[in-house]
């Protein structure tokens, strides 16, 4: 096949993909494609609820006189985000090459055999150093979900789409609270809870992996990259359970669009018209970071830091978590009717005020209750930028360059939780308020004044 006849073939695939309804099947792979999300967060969300059972192991301390202190709690967010950082940063091109299904599996197992490795460690450095590993799995799956769901999904759902994935991720938070809550205090069999919580993460990331077997290739990147037996076969099998679903024939796809060589190089994503873009992503991520889990991987700490007990604080954590898979269900109901990068900016605004509000509280249930907005709004954030950020690029290089961009947030969110740590022996939980809301402000700013709209636009028309 030419590669005129190629490029054709690519448009072709994305014509008829974009004008699919949204149905049951479209759904189904929606739901699949999450199920590896879940372990995603449980990853994230565990750093939180096991961090008092490190400390109170004596395997770590709260804080350290030195940033980058071994033992500290900080230091064991910087690797856990660290790790991350090489998983997007380093290893998201893979997915461009080799295909976003292969990826799914091969980084899932990674993240799973490296958990279970590092549940057995009786060092902070050998804790340090398997969730170091272990995150550079999670990293390149995080790269992987973004990219694979923009390409399947048709433009008028995406945004819901990407709603409903972060409302299947978010109910595993709850979970991961509540086991905190219930095993980090305890040693069953004799093994610490927190090391129990590790291995519950381990154990059903293999079960995702094994549930996603069903999931499709993605037949624009199969189009894309020249397989196009493959691309047609896969297009034909969801054309044909989606017709079945609507008991009728599909709509006639729309008029194509040019879709350039699929030989690139990473280069591109830093030259016109997508340079500007990669600049203002990058600063969006290194700043949402900041809001996102420096709340959400410090609420034990920061309500211990506010006199509650470590027993009470897990309590109170696992009641404010509860939040986190209502925020993605609400926002279904705007996800596609509202402009992308105005849900970040009012996103943002919410973040750095109920932060504020939640610092200032000693009534429990005055703290909760803002613990939950600033939850609602992180989760609004979340399915809002992960969403934007992978419709702002072509499929030839939209894993490597949702990789770059969303590798920022990794530093960021390293660094953010020294420098949690610091702001939080310096100044407390106010000190911390107003590290995240300077951080908000200067995303707002970023975001608002210099995004692209991308509402209910095609894929491809957004990349011209």
């Amino acid at each position: 096949m030419s590669e005129r006849t190629s490029q054709r073939h690519a448009a072709e695939i994305a014509a008829r993909l974009d004008r699919l309804p949204f149905t049951r099947t479209i759904w189904r792979m929606v739901f699949l494609i999450s199920l590896g999300g879940v372990f995603e967060l449980y990853s994230l969300f565990m750093t939180a609820y096991i961090a008092p059972g490190l400390v109170k192991g004596g395997l770590f301390t709260t804080s350290t006189v030195g940033l980058f202190g071994i033992s500290g709690v900080g230091f064991f967010v910087f690797c856990t985000f660290a790790g991350m950082f090489v998983g997007t940063m380093g290893c998201g091109f893979i997915a461009d090459l080799m295909g976003r299904r292969w990826i799914f599996t091969i980084s899932l197992v990674w993240y799973s055999l490296a958990s279970a490795i590092m549940a057995f460690q009786s060092t902070a450095g050998g804790v340090d150093l398997w969730r170091f590993i272990a995150a550079i799995g999670v990293g390149l799956e995080q790269v992987t979900i973004d990219t694979f769901l923009s390409e399947l999904v048709p433009p008028k759902g995406r945004g819901k789409a990407f709603a409903f994935y972060q409302f299947i991720e978010f109910c595993v938070v709850p979970v991961v609270a509540l086991l905190g809550w219930l095993l980090v205090p305890i040693h069953p069999l004799g093994l610490d809870g927190w090391r129990w919580v590790a291995l519950i993460a381990a154990v059903g990331a293999l079960a995702a992996w094994w549930v996603r077997l069903g999931l499709p290739e993605s037949p624009r990147w199969l189009a894309m990259r020249g397989h196009a037996e493959q691309a047609e076969q896969v297009m034909r099998d969801i054309e044909a359970q989606v017709s079945q679903d609507i008991r009728g024939p599909l709509p006639t796809p729309g008029a194509l669009r040019e879709i350039v060589s699929a030989n690139t190089s990473f280069s591109e994503i830093l030259k016109a018209p997508y340079g500007k873009r990669t600049l203002v992503l990058s600063i969006f991520n290194l700043l949402q970071t900041i809001g996102f889990y420096g709340f959400a991987a410090w609420v034990p700490t920061l309500l211990i830091a506010k006199g509650v007990h470590v027993t009470t604080s897990l309590q109170y954590a696992f009641i404010i978590a509860l939040a986190n898979p209502v925020g993605p269900l609400l926002g279904m109901l705007i996800a596609d009717r509202m402009e992308r990068k105005w849900q970040l900016v009012w996103a943002g605004v919410g973040i750095g005020v109920f932060m504020l509000l939640f610092a200032e509280q000693q009534n429990a249930a005055a703290v909760i209750f803002f613990g939950v907005l600033v939850t609602l709004a992180s989760n609004w954030l979340s399915f809002a930028f992960h969403n934007y950020q992978a419709e702002l690029y072509p499929t030839r290089i939209r894993a490597r360059a949702v990789g770059f961009v969303y590798s920022w947030s990794r530093v960021s969110a390293a660094f953010a939780g020294l420098l949690i740590g610091f702001f939080l022996r310096q100044g407390g939980t106010v000190g911390v308020a107003l590290f995240i809301g300077g951080a908000m402000v200067l995303m707002i700013i970023t975001i608002g004044g210099f995004g692209p709209r991308t509402l209910n636009l095609q894929l491809e028309e957004i990349s011209h």
